[in-house]
């Protein structure tokens, strides 16, 4: 990738962890985005400098602007450049009704995984845009099969979070595809990290794996080789749109 840079939010677990390490095998220089666990963070780095590859880690909530634009200032510090976002932190929260909701799991839901997106992706849009003097560049927004499925009975809330990412996606997408920048949406079924122990539900995969078509849920390193070949210039005529990886569902 000639030292080309990407920024991978929520970078220290899961699907990210994972595509930061498979960005830095292909060549990409790496930000490892994390809110809490630096310790997990600095692991994703270490393993990738002991495989020949360059990254750090950024402490960052994607929900605080200050924070989102600190984080893009210590990237420009780092590396000079950018090449690449990975929108993939987000939260879920405990299995919901609507009708059960508070106004602050609500804000909470939306402020990290599209507010902070958004933010993310402002940022991006004016280091890669070549109105803005830059060479242009890709951004992968993380969405989820919940965006088409609604998720009722669990978190509608996030399944409506997910659906306004794969709209910004084609927005933003469209908005900016004569400037050098491609945005596109990875939609990814049920997954085998532990985002669903954290929304109180550690059986999910288990329960839910088997009803996929393929008869399996998804792994990390799955969900990562379609958002890292989004990245590549093997995507170079994809945009405005989403892929689903999901085993079928």
């Amino acid at each position: 990738m000639s030292g080309k840079v990407v920024l991978v939010t929520g970078g220290s677990r899961g699907i990210g962890a994972e595509t930061a390490k498979l960005a830095a095998s292909r060549g990409w220089r790496v930000a490892v985005n994390y809110v809490s666990d630096g310790a997990a963070a600095e692991g994703v780095v270490a393993e990738i400098a002991g495989a020949g590859g360059e990254a750090f880690a950024i402490k960052g909530d994607v929900g605080r602007d200050e924070d989102v634009l600190a984080m893009f200032a210590a990237v420009d510090q780092r590396f000079g450049r950018l090449d690449g976002l990975v929108n993939n932190a987000g939260v879920v929260d405990r299995k919901s009704r609507v009708d059960e909701m508070s106004a602050g799991r609500i804000e909470r839901m939306f402020r990290v995984n599209v507010t902070g997106s958004i933010l993310c992706a402002r940022e991006a849009v004016k280091r890669m845009s070549t109105i803005h003097g830059g060479s242009g560049g890709v951004i992968v927004n993380v969405s989820s099969v919940a965006a088409a499925l609604g998720s009722a009975g669990e978190y509608v809330d996030y399944a409506a979070a997910k659906g306004a990412i794969d709209t910004f996606t084609v927005g933003l997408g469209r908005e900016v595809a004569g400037e050098g920048i491609r945005v596109v949406a990875v939609r990814p079924g049920i997954t085998a990290t532990d985002i669903h122990a954290s929304g109180g539900q550690p059986d999910r995969v288990e329960r839910i794996g088997p009803t996929v078509p393929m008869k399996r849920e998804g792994r990390p390193d799955e969900i990562a080789s379609a958002i890292v070949w989004l990245l590549s210039d093997e995507a170079s005529y994809i945009t405005a749109t989403a892929l689903d990886v999901t085993g079928g569902r």
